[in-house]
């Protein structure tokens, strides 16, 4: 199952995965862009490991990883309660 978890204000979107059996998480990160069609990028939690990364300038991408890092707690956790829209108290 996949859980939509952020748009952006350039129309990004970032969702994730629910909580694998190894307490893994994938999100995936995805941007429109007129040359490319879409820039992406994967980043598996707890571990913050980023792979299939495409499009992505080298400050875009350390934007992406400081927003990830800094949100990592409640990806985590809604990865467990069937994303943000069954969170409760939000």
């Amino acid at each position: 199952m996949v859980y939509p978890f952020m748009t952006l204000n350039d129309d990004t979107e970032i969702v994730h995965s629910e909580m694998q059996a190894d307490g893994r998480v994938k999100v995936s990160i995805e941007t429109p862009d007129e040359k490319l069609g879409f820039k992406h990028a994967t980043c598996w939690l707890p571990q913050k490991e980023w792979t299939d990364i495409y499009g992505y300038s080298e400050e875009e991408l350390n934007y992406l990883k400081e927003l990830v890092d800094s949100e990592t707690h409640l990806i985590l956790e809604f990865s467990q309660t069937g994303g943000f829209d069954s969170a409760s108290g939000f």
